[in-house]
């Protein structure tokens, strides 16, 4: 096989500019072992396997700092060091000339899903001054950036507060004042329900939800069988010519499967796909549909 080395460099030519952050490895030549590159650190995700010896060797001659992250099922911990220089935890990845801050310590995610990369993008240039964007369950608010970039107001909305303060930290990375636009916690269902009443509509919202939640009265949502609601339900909240971006990470649910969840939730709709992006060449595990009035 091409060396370490040999693959990032063929990785980094096909890259958009501006960008240091991608994946390197996904699956292959080991199955269950996956590499991205986060800036000057690498950070190595292994399912139910071991680093191979040879990859933790190429690894090691890199001279860069190198993460381990375990992707089981029962535990959730953060990337532990691997070898390398020691780092600070606290750093700065570049995505088409947008700025993320990505934390190691910040526990089993660090800051941002690179598999979104394209979607963030077709995000900024959809966008344009004077319109209005939900971003729901936005973790650390990538599109609301990638959204207020292009002269949207966003509203970002989720229920981790420290989730929503690293949001207003991106914006700044960026240049974007936060004050100029809104921060909601809470569930999302219960938000687009209320924003429903209140009649108030947006150009553009984004679902990504987590594949499984429990909510405060202990309700269980699942991705199989309730993405159509959710839908339904933003599409009460959105104006008469907006789009959703209607994404999942789901394993257990087929690309047709997923389809027709969204197609149920907005009948009568314009519904596209959209693939992965390239470096993500193992398991087309990620939905992506955009749906337009």
């Amino acid at each position: 096989m091409n060396t370490l080395r040999q693959l990032i460099q063929a990785r980094e030519a096909l890259l958009p500019p501006e960008t240091d952050a991608y994946r390197i490895l996904d699956g292959a030549p080991w199955p269950g072992v996956f590499l991205d590159a986060l800036s000057d650190r690498l950070l190595v995700s292994v399912r139910d396997t071991n680093v191979p010896r040879e990859l933790r060797n190429q690894l090691a001659e890199l001279g860069r700092p190198v993460y381990l992250k375990q992707l089981a099922r029962d535990t959730k911990q953060a990337p532990q060091r691997l070898s390398g220089p020691i780092a600070k935890p606290r750093f700065i990845i570049r995505e088409n000339g947008v700025r993320y801050l990505m934390d190691m310590e910040a526990g089993y995610s660090q800051g941002i899903f690179l598999d979104q990369r394209d979607n963030r993008a077709a995000v900024r240039a959809r966008c344009h001054s004077g319109m209005t964007l939900l971003n729901t369950f936005a973790y650390t608010g990538a599109f609301s950036v990638c959204a207020a970039l292009a002269g949207a107001q966003t509203t970002t909305l989720d229920l981790s507060s420290p989730c929503l303060n690293w949001c207003k930290e991106n914006m700044v990375l960026n240049s974007i004042d936060p004050d100029d636009h809104y921060f909601c916690k809470g569930d999302t269902m219960h938000w687009l329900d209320r924003f429903a009443r209140q009649g108030r509509r947006f150009d553009a919202i984004v679902l990504d939800p987590p594949t499984f939640s429990r909510d405060e009265k202990g309700h269980v949502w699942r991705v199989e069988k309730d993405y159509a609601k959710l839908v339904e339900q933003a599409l009460h909240c959105l104006t008469p010519h907006g789009w959703l971006l209607c994404t999942t990470n789901c394993r257990k649910l087929s690309h047709l499967a997923f389809f027709e969840q969204v197609a149920a939730g907005a009948p009568r709709c314009q519904i596209t796909s959209a693939p992965m992006p390239f470096d993500f060449d193992g398991e087309d595990y990620l939905k992506i549909l955009w749906v337009e009035r």
